[in-house]
């Protein structure tokens, strides 16, 4: 008898722990609450492209693209990324020609990684930036 009221005591226990964990509402609304904030957009896809379109309304320039992700790194020449319109040290990349430059931007070279750092970019914005920093070089 002892033991019957032993596992009872467990189970009716148990069950009132049971009750306390849960969060209230139908399984609908706690799937509700437990879905993302956001969703990430890779470059390339969709997203990205009308994030980038609707960000601002218009295009972002070349030189607020240079301001806001590529001076990080071609202000100072960080992980060997050519200087900012340093014709020295863009001479050898501009050799191999503005499409090979191109797909660097897009896809990223040594450190630098794909799209640089400005993942929300258009490709039209992408190629303003590079442009920008090849002002005066080429």
């Amino acid at each position: 008898m002892r033991r019957i009221l032993a596992v009872l005591s467990v189970v009716l226990v148990g069950s009132a722990w049971a009750e306390v964990r849960v969060p209230p509402g139908t399984d609908d609304t706690v799937r509700e609450r437990m879905t993302p904030f956001g969703k990430v957009c890779k470059a390339g896809e969709a997203c990205a492209q009308k994030a980038a379109a609707t960000a601002g309304g218009a295009a972002r320039s070349g030189k607020a693209i240079y301001d806001s992700s590529c001076f990080i790194c071609h202000a100072a020449g960080i992980g060997g990324a050519p200087k900012f319109q340093n014709a020295e040290d863009w001479a050898p990349r501009i050799a191999k020609g503005l499409d090979a430059v191109w797909e660097s931007t897009l896809n990223g070279l040594n450190a630098m990684p794909a799209r640089g750092t400005c993942m929300d970019c258009s490709d039209d914005e992408l190629r303003a930036g590079m442009d920008y920093m090849l002002d005066d070089v080429n």
